[in-house]
Order: structure tokens, then sequence, then C-alpha cells
């Protein structure tokens, strides 16, 4: 085309581009962004918009900022472009700022422009900002499009606001199959796993078809809330009544509830009869399970399954090691530990934030960081004070052997005790 000196307008310069975006080729769209720096369309909107969705989506953001500051009309969609581009390669922060920005000068706004800010939301965890976004999505005439409200009701039901969720979905005068997802995901998530239970039924009485996703929700709704008849129900009637082939996400939702039932032959036979070789996922599950049952001959089995597919992990000899530990074997505990030290490996302090005051403040597990450590601390000695003469008695047991002091104050002082403590102490 190039060779025979064709007219090639810039919609045909933004469909290859888009070709090349949907693929990830890097190298062929930094050839057609080159030519339409030659031909003198670069600077046309959907050129630009089509050359910013290319770099986002093959990893250089960079280069995708760069060819959205150079756009000599910034339009909705190239606005929405660079979001989605920040969106998509976890850069939260960016992505508001430049929603905000976009508001500033008065650039309309539509429904995906919405949807993606309310997706940032949800990694972020804000619930003002999201509010906000669901504000102007109803005052801006989008408080029927079903991709924006879906993301509503994602949002809301992640970070508990269940009764919200639920408020956006029965308003919604259409639903798609991912609006059900999201809903059924949430009631399971947060404990009412009948009520998930309720809404898929719902939902095929409805007519809309579910698809892996839907039971992935519905049976972890059931592993979660214990309601393990109903979710062998659910799980045999997937292929028998619904056409839709258990995948191993599936199998390792039903390891789980299994396990936690204690009927861990049965969670072992389903790996071991699984038509597929088991996941790393299906062990994992089994190997929790076994923990918590106390049964570390299944648990030593399931544990050296995943020594094989993943030698460097380290939460696996640990689960281990709570076998031993809470079983009384410690010369094996005590080998296995052995083996960590080895390997070089070491547990890395846990994270935890939370959000006061629309600022995020963050822990880790033993921190003194913070501006109000003595504060936090003297707030989680009283509630450790006043929980422990209700029966509270660390779990001691679950440490491994022979750390120093310092690892074994972790348990004492782990970054969600100290969230917590912080949280009473600037919100009651």
């Amino acid at each position: 085309m190039w060779e025979d000196n064709s007219d090639v307008g810039s919609r045909t310069f933004a469909t290859i581009i888009r070709a090349s975006a949907g693929l990830e080729l890097i190298s062929p769209g930094q050839q057609l962004h080159s030519c339409a720096l030659k031909m003198g369309v670069s600077h046309d909107v959907f050129v630009s918009c089509t050359l910013i969705d290319m770099y986002s989506k093959c990893g250089k953001i960079e280069d995708a900022r760069f060819v959205f500051d150079e756009m000599p009309e910034k339009t909705t969609v190239g606005w929405n472009s660079i979001i989605a581009g920040y969106a998509l390669h976890g850069y939260s922060e960016e992505a508001l700022s430049m929603y905000y920005e976009m508001q500033d000068r008065g650039v309309k706004m539509d429904h995906f422009t919405y949807s993606i800010i309310v997706r940032v939301c949800t990694r972020l965890a804000s619930l003002d900002h999201a509010k906000q976004a669901h504000a102007g999505l109803v005052r801006n005439g989008f408080g029927s499009d079903v991709v924006a409200n879906t993301a509503l009701v994602d949002f809301y039901s992640k970070w508990g606001r269940i009764e919200d969720a639920r408020n956006v979905f029965d308003r919604m005068p259409q639903k798609n199959v991912v609006s059900w997802n999201a809903l059924i995901s949430g009631y399971g998530n947060h404990g009412r796993g009948a009520e998930a239970v309720e809404l898929f039924e719902r939902m095929v009485h409805e007519g809309m078809i579910p698809n892996h996703v839907t039971f992935l929700a519905v049976l972890s709704a059931c592993c979660y809330s214990g309601l393990s008849d109903r979710g062998w129900e659910i799980f045999e009637s997937m292929s028998r009544d619904y056409k839709v082939k258990p995948r191993a996400m599936h199998y390792t939702c039903m390891v789980e509830l299994l396990g936690r039932e204690g009927l861990l032959d049965e969670a072992f036979a389903l790996i071991r009869d699984a038509p597929f070789k088991p996941t790393i996922n299906m062990w994992a599950a089994l190997l929790t399970a076994c923990r918590v049952h106390k049964n570390f001959v299944l648990g030593k089995y399931a544990a050296e399954k995943l020594y094989g597919m993943e030698p460097e992990k380290l939460s696996n000899y640990v689960v281990l090691l709570n076998i031993y530990n809470s079983a009384g074997k410690f010369e094996e505990a005590a080998a296995v530990l052995q083996t960590l030290r080895r390997k070089g490996l070491r547990m890395l302090p846990a994270c935890t934030w939370i959000e006061i005051k629309k600022q995020q403040h963050v822990f880790f597990t033993g921190d003194k960081s913070h501006p109000q450590t003595k504060e936090v601390y003297d707030k989680l000695d009283e509630v450790m004070l006043q929980i422990s003469k209700h029966g509270y008695v660390p779990h001691v047991k679950y440490l491994l052997p022979d750390v120093d002091e310092r690892e074994a104050s972790m348990l004492l002082h782990h970054s969600e005790k100290l969230a917590i403590s912080f949280g009473l102490i600037n919100l009651v």
C-alpha cells in the first residue's frame, strides 16, 4: 500500500493501528506511528486515540501519554484512552488525577469515562470518589447504562456496601450476565450465601444463561457459608443442565468446600479423579484444609505435590509447618524449617491499609513509622486486654520454631490489628 503511494486516510491508519493494538504488537505499531508522522496524519483525532490505545496495551504508557499531550484537540475518546491506559497498568492515582483534570477542563464525559473511574475506585477502595462518579453518571444521563451500572454494582459489592449494590442492581432497566455475577459474588464474599444462591436461582428463572464466572461466584458463596449440599447440586448441574464444563477454578472451590466440612478424603478423591492435571490451587486448598483439621499425613502429601510445582513459594512450607506444630510433630517441623533456611526463604511483613477522612494510611506488621504509633499501640494493647478477658488466646503454636523476638511480636502487632486500632482511634 505504501509502495503504491495509495491515498491512505486517517481512518485506514486508525484501523491498522487498532489491529496492532489488539495483537499487542509494539513493533508494527511503532512503524505505523512513524508512517503517520511522515504522512502528516499523526495528529488526527482517530489516529491519536488508536495510538494511545496501542501504546497502552503494549505496556508503553509513557509513549501513550506523549501522544495524548501532543493532541491538538483532546476529545472525550482521547481522555478515556489515556485514563484507561493508566488504569490498565495499575496507575490508579494517575488515572484518577486525569479524570479530575478532564472534569476541570469541562470535557464532556460519557458512560465509558464513568465505567473506568468506578473500576479505578474499586482498586483504590475509595468510596468518596466512587460516589462522586455515581452522582455524575446519573446527572449526565447515563443512569441506565448497563456497563457503568455494572461497574457500580461491582464496586459496592467488593467494599461491603451490599445494600447500595442491590439498589443499583434493582434499578437497572437491563442487566447482563456480568451484572448478575457481580452481585452474586458480593453476597458470597460477605457471608450471605443463601442470598447469593437465591439470586442465582432468580437469574436462571428470568432466562439469563449463567457462565463459568457465575458458577464460580455461587459455588464460592456456598463454600463460605457452609452450604455444602447446595454447592454439590450446583456443581453437578453445570455440565448436565447448563452445558458449562467445570474448570480447575470450580474444582478448587469444591475442594475448599469439602475441606471446610472436614471431608478431606472426598476432597482428595475429587482432585484425584479430575479430568485434567490437578492445579496448584487445588492442592493448596487441600493443604489448607489439612492444617485446619490436623491431617498431617494427607497434608504432607499435598505439600509435596506443591513443592514440586512451586519449590520457592514460602506459604506452602509455612502451612505444612503449622500442621506439624499443631500435631506436636516438632522433629518434622524442624526438618521443614531447615529446608526453608537452606533455600533462603523468609516471611515478609504483611501490609494493610485503611482510609480515614479521604486519606489512606498503610501499616506493616510491626510498623512503628506512623505519626500516631504510640496511640495505635496503646489502643491495640487496650483491645487485646479486653478480648483476652473474653477468652481470646493468640495461636502461638502456629509461629515458626526458633523465631526471634521480633518475629514473635508479629503475632500481636499484625498489620490488620494495627490498622483496626488506628481506625478505632480516629473513627470512634
